[in-house]
């Protein structure tokens, strides 16, 4: 019997794409360097506030730096999706960890997104919307083409899903 019943808590299976490593390090190091380069030009323009420029900058860069070897692995090690017929199971975070679950009942519409960066990764994201008040599940990451084939096999699993009466 399909149903709500049936959907229980549990890890999901797939890990995302391996080059999302990449694509994590180079958001936090895109993130990172706007900050430090503003505070360095300015510590290099402005002498008499060089020091309390400069130092902030550093010490932002190294934080940026430690962040940018140390998360995006766990993060992999992390994240995790898989979609069943009653399903769609995502894990993600690093420190506060969400287990979410979107029965195939209360699917709403699945889309797909590709940012400038995750386009030159081969990356994108598929976005499942629910009628949940936490909103949308994201699963990040994904290659491509596998994204529109899982957003593909979403959409028939979910047209052939009776909605839920509640």
């Amino acid at each position: 019997m399909r149903g709500e019943s049936a959907v229980r808590l549990r890890p999901p299976r797939n890990p995302v794409e391996r080059r999302a490593v990449t694509w994590w390090r180079t958001r936090l190091l895109t993130t990172t360097a706007v900050p430090v380069l503003v505070l360095a030009v300015l510590g290099l323009l402005i002498e008499p506030a060089r020091l309390w420029l400069l130092m902030p900058a550093g010490v932002l860069a190294a934080v940026g730096l430690a962040c940018t070897a140390f998360f995006p692995p766990w993060w992999y090690r992390v994240h995790r999706w898989e979609v069943t017929d009653d399903a769609v199971y995502v894990r993600t975070g690093a420190l506060w960890q969400e287990w979410r679950i979107a029965p195939m009942s209360r699917i709403q519409t699945v889309d797909t997104s590709r940012g400038p960066l995750e386009q030159g990764f081969r990356l994108a994201t598929v976005i499942v919307t629910t009628a949940s008040s936490h909103g949308a599940i994201r699963i990040e990451g994904l290659d491509h083409e596998a994204a529109a084939g899982l957003a593909e096999r979403l959409t028939a699993i979910t047209q052939a899903t009776p909605g839920d009466a509640t």
